[in-house]
């Protein structure tokens, strides 16, 4: 699922231990009083050690094996401005964000933000259409073609600023009143006619247009595209390259559970995973049906080697709940760090 970020301007305290920003800053500090002159040997040599550790530390997030990006649709909403969003993100430890809709923002101050932050965009969905009037993607909706080619530009032009390798190519909701027996196969079929157009384009730009599932029971009733079987099966009547499957555990948990092996089955076709804890799709670390880190060793043991997208709903300030990636980051560094660095 996606939530909108129409309406954000453009233009909390952080835990000491694991804003790496600051720690980057004290590094730079500790690093030039290491290197400067000292009449007392010992105090030299304890600053140069300390120096060395925080230069670990921050090596630390680099070398975990599963890779994080902070949707900024959900996170950091204490900031009211998305490129403040960017920033506390980065301040928190990410190196990489999903931008969801960021269209009220400009693209070159959006990479502006991205550069001064040391932020990698993973992840644009196309702009939605119409959402006062219900509007949640057009790829499927018959009779928008036009507009869908319209939005399509858009995003591609806002990709291509941003480095953004990825697009979700949103399918929409199935007509208000309509009969979805009625209506799914001419909207499968506009889908397949938007994303034959799509496939071409992204292929000339060297992008990746993702089908993302949401499910219907929890989230969005009226979604077109709600199981990853469904977007599975007009995958392979594509056939491109340029097309891949967005897998949304907090989804797919809900349509078909069975992760295990839905992570197998799918995972040749899998271009983008993300993460929320079910039914409440909080922290994955909060009480839940979901075991995240036996799926996260599962992943690894798949040698997955895209972003997660942690798109789940803060249950306080967004730092207070990042705990799990935090200990993500040690679980897989700690007596590793040292080797590392020498």
């Amino acid at each position: 699922m996606v939530r909108s970020e129409m309406g954000h301007r453009c233009a909390g305290k952080m835990p000491c231990r694991y804003d790496l920003q600051l720690r980057k800053k004290l590094l730079d500090s500790i690093s030039r009083a290491a290197a400067a002159p000292s009449r007392n040997s010992e105090n030299s040599s304890s600053r140069a050690q300390c120096a060395l550790g925080l230069r670990r530390c921050l090596a630390a997030c680099a070398m975990a094996p599963l890779r994080f990006a902070a949707n900024l649709a959900w996170l950091f909403q204490e900031e009211p401005a998305l490129v403040q969003r960017m920033e506390a993100a980065s301040r928190a430890g990410f190196r990489a964000v999903e931008l969801g809709f960021p269209y009220t923002c400009s693209a070159p101050e959006l990479r502006a933000a991205a550069e001064r932050d040391g932020l990698e965009v993973v992840l644009l969905n196309t702009p939605p259409g119409n959402q006062e009037k219900g509007d949640m993607g057009l790829g499927a909706v018959p009779g928008r073609q036009a507009e869908f080619r319209e939005a399509l530009a858009v995003a591609v032009k806002y990709a291509k600023e941003l480095k953004c390798p990825r697009i979700h190519l949103m399918a929409g909701r199935f007509p208000t009143g309509a009969k979805r027996d009625a209506v799914s196969t001419e909207m499968e079929a506009t889908f397949i006619e938007n994303l034959r157009y799509a496939a071409d384009i992204l292929e000339q730009e060297n992008l990746i247009g993702l089908l993302e599932p949401i499910n219907n029971q929890i989230s969005d009733p009226n979604y077109f595209l709600t199981t990853p079987q469904q977007a599975a099966a007009i995958l392979e009547k594509m056939g491109s390259p340029s097309l891949k499957l967005q897998l949304d555990i907090f989804h797919c948990q809900i349509m078909n559970g069975n992760l295990t092996q839905n992570l197998k089955a799918y995972f040749p076709i899998i271009g983008h995973i993300q993460i929320a804890q079910v039914p409440g799709r909080h922290e994955p670390d909060s009480p839940g049906e979901l075991n995240f880190p036996y799926l996260f060793q599962l992943l690894e043991s798949m040698s997955y080697s895209g972003y997660i997208g942690c798109e789940y709903k803060p249950k306080g300030n967004t730092l207070d709940g990042l705990n799990w990636l935090y200990s993500y980051w040690e679980d897989h560094c700690v007596g590793k760090v040292g080797k590392k660095m020498k």
